[in-house]
């Protein structure tokens, strides 16, 4: 869901009033966001004054803030709905996007769990003013059995979406998921990734010698190892059978000290 461009102003003041904020911070955030307006001057040039009487402007310090506090009622009201229609559903938010997480052994009764909660979402987002944007929503079904991995294509039309297909990797947030969460794609789209950038170390230093060995530590340190590493956290853990996995993470720190 993307909401910056489409907020009811008169809630989000009612909100930050219920939210027990003084009278004058009330008024303040009032006046900055309704009838606003702005310029753009380049050198010389001055265009035109055009109002931005629209969202929470994007990407200011106060956006994260009013944006929260827009959400928050939203949240609690869809849990509180979703608890009442008995849909077994979870929801993390992030900012301008979510996740439903829907655990199941049948992938029909997922996906008629995920269609549902779907409907009440974009009803009320609609209530909320939100503006919803189908062509980003993408469905992904894990399943640690083997053998043939046929399930439904999760159907939106009837929402005014679309009718999603299955892939067999998602990549979210940064992590790459594959159905049976072995984590071979993202471990090997990394160790690649690294193993360009310790490439990319020999260019550096001067005219006369490139970086020194002191250097070359720091480097792999604060760059090379976070990258190679990122979700390491969620992959790997006891006795996990991926440790020859990380034989490719091994080239990289044998680069990196040449």
């Amino acid at each position: 869901m993307q909401f910056f461009p489409s907020l009811n102003y008169q809630l989000l003041t009612s909100i930050i009033l219920k939210v027990g904020l003084n009278r004058y911070i009330v008024g303040f955030f009032s006046n900055y966001l309704i009838n606003r307006k702005t310029s753009y001057q380049w050198n010389g040039f001055s265009s035109s004054i055009f109002n931005i009487n629209v969202g929470v402007g994007q990407g200011s310090a106060l956006s994260p803030i009013l944006s929260t506090l827009y959400l928050s009622p939203f949240l609690y009201i869809l849990e509180e709905h979703l608890k009442i229609l008995k849909i077994l559903i979870s929801i993390i938010p992030f900012v301008d996007n979510g996740l439903f997480i829907s655990q199941d052994k049948s992938f029909d009764i997922s996906n008629s769990c995920l269609f549902c909660s779907y409907n009440v979402m974009t009803n009320l987002l609609d209530k909320f003013s939100f503006v919803v944007k189908h062509s980003k929503t993408e469905v992904f079904h894990f399943s640690r059995p083997y053998g043939p991995f046929n399930t439904p294509s999760l159907d939106l039309l009837p929402l005014g979406s679309l009718i999603l297909s299955l892939k067999n990797s998602w990549k979210y947030l940064g992590f790459i998921f594959n159905r049976k969460l072995t984590f071979h794609q993202h471990i090997n789209f990394y160790s690649n990734s690294v193993l360009s950038l310790v490439k990319c170390m020999k260019l550096l230093g001067n005219s006369s010698h490139g970086i020194t060995p002191l250097q070359k530590c720091l480097l792999y340190r604060c760059c090379i190892l976070l990258i190679a590493l990122y979700g390491f956290q969620l992959w790997f853990y006891h006795h996990a059978p991926l440790l020859y996995l990380l034989k490719a993470l091994g080239k990289v720190q044998r680069r990196a000290a040449i």
